[in-house]
């Protein structure tokens, strides 16, 4: 697989062909020009001999040592599988390539001076490793093991280029004369597929985007420092499926294991690719369509509070919370709803984040929060969702944290502006009697609208608590916990007032742990 440039494009001549990609989602991925590239789908495609060819295929080109690219993952083990694939096919290349196997290099090396990097990043504090690093390539494998988008929008910054095709011209050692090679294209090449702690927010970014091979454009007018002026600068994305039956080297015995896989969730995402699951472990496997209410008005002589999580550069979430008393309601279209007297209903939300899926906050000040909870109270009883304002709720107990001397708790400034809390129980124990709990009530709501415990609902408009509360991932040391790294706000005000609600232990401490 040699490969010849030319000022206009880049052409690959294969003389003796080392690897050629299958027909069907493997051309695709190899020929998309899209900036970031999402390659996703059911287990099985060849995902990782693609994203290794990806890069190998500048390799030798006269890019030398600017033609530098890294692939991340969580953990060393995770990376084996790359590393192994790529032993099997770079050296049939011929060209010098070496594996350099400590852990403080890690990578691959060519004669010419590229190189292809296998890297651990778990969390935000390992991006310094690599501030100020050039890499035009920069692969992800397995995007979803990462609960936010957050590590992922931080390493944007390395996938950048020094090279100027001006200043490094190329000799054509046929002709003898000079040339000049295209600017280095610059890629995000993830590979993943849909399940895991990061599912939700790999789907709002790439999923629900657009259709599988349709290119989305983001257009910003930006600074050139080449030029010294500003310019629309263009960056485009696009995902691309794959299916295990476009593999012509799997065998049977490996797709009746993934046919013959019991979790639901975990066989729909791996055999199909579908990303309409519930998926990351605490609660997916609990949680139904049963739990999401259509909005309705609460009635009068149920119970009505709040909780809060407090938050600034991380999110912020205030719940609004009916607790039934065992009278019956009539939604829309006439179906009557009568949970057991105790039963909870997140009825209202207010999520303080940019976005959902990037786990950033707002940065709005206490005094602020506080007005625009007490704006949402007075909008809800104008609208008559509630026929009375709600009392206080459990709030995170960091807001009662002296900081400063002489500085008002974050509590005292909501409470000068009337927006009140109760403590929230933090004793020992209390998160993972908190996660059963709220596990014990879901199940009550799967099992039957009319069931013997109480359960636990989400009206329909409160998106965040619904993006974030079935994906929600499990901490991978302790299963009887969550992952507190993802996007567990919602989580955390919906456990305070279960636990508020409970003067009792959990029945049992366990969480659905697939294999």
């Amino acid at each position: 697989m040699n490969a010849v440039a030319t000022d206009q494009q880049i052409d690959i001549i294969s003389p003796r062909m080392v690897w050629e990609p299958l027909r069907g989602s493997q051309v695709l991925a190899m020929s998309c020009p899209a900036h970031h590239i999402l390659y996703e789908g059911t287990r099985g495609p060849g995902k990782t001999d693609v994203q290794l060819m990806r890069y190998r295929r500048l390799v030798g080109l006269g890019y030398g040592a600017f033609w530098r690219g890294v692939i991340f993952d969580l953990e060393y083990k995770n990376l084996d599988d790359l590393v192994q694939k790529s032993k099997r096919w770079f050296p049939q290349f011929d060209d010098g390539a070496k594996f350099l196997e400590s852990k403080a290099d890690y990578k691959w090396t060519w004669p010419t001076g590229e190189e292809l990097l296998f890297r651990v990043v778990k969390n935000k504090k390992d991006y310094w490793a690599y501030h100020g690093h050039e890499y035009p390539f920069v692969g992800w494998n397995e995007l979803t093991k990462h609960a936010t988008r957050e590590l992922y929008d931080m390493m944007m910054s390395l996938n950048r280029s020094s090279f100027r095709p001006e200043d490094y011209p190329a000799i054509d050692p046929q002709t003898k004369k000079k040339y000049f090679l295209p600017p280095i294209p610059l890629e995000v090449f993830a590979t993943t597929n849909p399940y895991g702690p990061g599912h939700n927010w790999v789907k709002l970014e790439y999923i629900d985007a657009a259709s599988p091979g349709k290119m989305v454009k983001r257009e910003i007018e930006v600074f050139n420092p080449q030029t010294q002026t500003r310019e629309i600068t263009v960056k485009t994305r696009c995902r691309i499926f794959g299916s295990y039956k476009e593999n012509i080297y799997l065998t049977p015995e490996y797709i009746m294991e993934l046919e013959s896989i019991k979790e639901e969730n975990k066989r729909r995402a791996w055999l199909w690719g579908d990303w309409d699951i519930t998926s990351g472990g605490a609660l997916d496997d609990v949680w139904s369509d049963r739990v999401v209410l259509p909005r309705f008005k609460i009635p009068r002589g149920w119970r009505l509070d709040r909780g809060f999580d407090w938050g600034s550069t991380h999110p912020f979430y205030v719940g609004w919370f009916a607790e039934a008393n065992g009278e019956e309601v009539v939604l829309e279209g006439g179906r009557v709803f009568c949970p057991k007297k105790g039963s909870l209903i997140l009825f209202h939300e207010w999520y303080g984040t940019k976005t959902i899926g990037t786990n950033e906050g707002l940065k709005m000040s206490a005094k602020d929060i506080a007005k625009g909870i007490l704006k949402r109270d007075n909008e809800l009883y104008a609208k008559k969702w509630m026929s009375k304002m709600p009392s206080a709720g459990p709030a995170d107990n960091q807001i009662r944290d002296v900081k400063e001397k002489d500085v008002d708790t974050i509590e005292k400034k909501m409470s000068d502006h009337g927006v009140m809390w109760t403590v929230s129980d933090k004793s020992p124990g209390s998160r993972k009697n908190g996660l059963q709990l709220l596990r014990e009530r879901l199940e009550a709501t799967t099992k039957d609208y009319a069931a013997e415990e109480p359960g636990f609902f989400v009206m329909d408009h409160c998106i965040g608590a619904r993006s974030t509360l079935p994906v929600l991932p499990r901490d991978d040391d302790d299963p009887d916990d969550v992952d507190t790294n993802s996007e567990d706000h919602p989580y955390d005000v919906v456990r305070y007032r279960v636990l508020a609600g409970n003067n009792r232990a959990a029945t049992k401490l366990t969480v659905n742990v697939s294999t």
